[in-house]
């Protein structure tokens, strides 16, 4: 099922991203496994993409809902929901639209892989995350992270130029674990990876992956 919200419109980034999502490496493959296992319940997947994650979701999730803004990602998505082995309904639009209106019963999980990088403010909407998630409800995140050094410098230098225009808003040098222990989430566990090798010139250089919960006393 796919409801109408505000979309975004971006060709080149959404051609670009349907050709490597459908060539992932062995590597990130790995990650989007170790970030989904163990969820179960009810899980809000923000910024869907193709629906990659949909194959790697464990037989313990009984409903994902999913919120993808670009619109020409969101068939993908709700194809590859088709082909899910969990019930997965895709919700075309932004996050920020999705979370302004729905009142509806809480997540057990938030999944959030490789968009945070690109939500216009992802402080506010880290805290309206928090909030619809039930006391001891899990943020589980996989997402690109700031370095430091030269290609820390490098990133800062794309994220004020042409980088987010030609990529989906995405922006290189966010320090992601500091915005989500913000948003009063405790981070359980997190580390970082390499995103690619060290010698290949693009902004993008590491991973963050993680878990955090919201506290039970929230």
């Amino acid at each position: 099922m796919t409801e109408s919200s505000d979309t975004t419109d971006n060709p080149f980034f959404a051609r670009l991203w349907t050709f490597l999502s459908s060539h992932e490496t062995e590597e990130i493959q790995r990650l989007r496994t170790e970030n989904l296992a163990g969820l179960s319940g009810r899980v809000l997947e923000v910024g869907a993409g193709t629906g990659t994650n949909f194959a790697y979701y464990p037989a313990t999730v009984t409903e994902v809902v999913a919120v993808e803004p670009e619109r020409r990602l969101e068939p993908h998505a709700r194809a590859a929901a088709e082909k899910a082995p969990v019930p997965v309904t895709v919700s075309a639009g932004t996050v920020e639209k999705y979370l302004g209106g729905t009142d509806g019963e809480p997540f057990d999980a938030v999944v959030c892989s490789l968009v945070l990088c690109s939500i216009e403010d992802p402080d506010t909407v880290l805290r309206q995350l928090f909030s619809l998630l039930r006391p001891g409800g899990e943020l589980r995140f996989l997402e690109h992270v700031g370095s430091g050094g030269f290609r820390g410098r490098l990133q800062k230098v794309a994220d004020a130029t042409v980088w987010p225009r030609m990529m989906g808003n995405c922006h290189t040098h966010r320090d992601t674990k500091a915005s989500i222990v913000g948003a009063g989430f405790e981070v359980d566990r997190s580390r970082n990876e390499p995103a690619l090798p060290a010698w290949f010139p693009t902004p993008v250089a590491e991973y963050t992956i993680g878990r955090a919960t919201k506290p039970v006393a929230s």
